[in-house]
């Protein structure tokens, strides 16, 4: 049920989701009509929704067609992928080495992403992994642009698992960056989370070519 004192700001954070998690499958056309109704809004606040989803880049606006959920394309993931592949390392550093406390949150959240059966899941946990490993940076405007890449790198990665899940790669990056901080050691710890965000970069440029190469 969508906030009614906000109905524009709700519709923002909900339809976002809903990209995001693939329930518009890149390039999807949006029928206002039918998620007008669905939320349980008027088309006016809805449209504005959209209007600022597309200053953020989750959908497109397309003459005589509408609002579209942004296709996915190689041009755009190869230039946001290693922007955070640079972002996450720094927050690391500004948050310093974590608590005992968040060390076996970070332990427990790599276990849940292992169970996880379902690729929107899979990737949101991925997500608040480690907005959990950089939530002591003191940089709170770091970690606003850090999740505004999580959310358009996630519907990469969730399309790539539900062609070939495999997080065995994410998992063992994870737990090399909790033993570097259980040791004690920052350095190792963010080359570490260089090296996963860098290896999460290769199987999706590959998926991205093929895909390119099939049509």
């Amino acid at each position: 049920m969508l906030d009614r004192s906000n109905l524009s700001d709700s519709a923002v954070t909900l339809v976002r989701q809903m990209i995001v998690d693939g329930v518009f499958p890149p390039g999807q056309r949006i029928n206002e009509v039918h998620l007008a109704e669905k939320l349980g809004i008027s088309r006016t606040p809805l449209r504005e929704a959209l209007t600022r989803l597309v200053a953020e880049g989750a959908i497109i606006s397309r003459p005589r067609i509408g609002f579209v959920a942004c296709p996915l394309t190689l041009e755009e993931f190869e230039q946001i992928y290693p922007i955070r592949a640079i972002l996450d390392p720094h927050a690391l550093r500004l948050a310093g080495l974590p608590t005992c406390k968040q060390l076996s949150r970070l332990e427990a959240m790599n276990k849940k992403i292992e169970k996880a059966t379902e690729p929107a899941t899979a990737s949101s946990l991925d997500d608040s992994w480690h907005l959990e490993l950089l939530s002591q940076c003191p940089n709170r405007v770091l970690i606003e642009l850090i999740e505004q890449f999580m959310r358009r790198t996630r519907r990469y990665e969730i399309a790539l698992m539900r062609e070939n899940r495999n997080v065995n790669r994410t998992l063992q990056g994870h737990q090399t960056i909790i033993e570097a901080l259980n040791r004690g050691d920052l350095d190792a710890a963010c080359t570490a989370l260089q090296e996963n965000m860098e290896s999460g970069k290769d199987p999706i440029v590959e998926w991205l070519k093929n895909r390119q190469t099939r049509k």
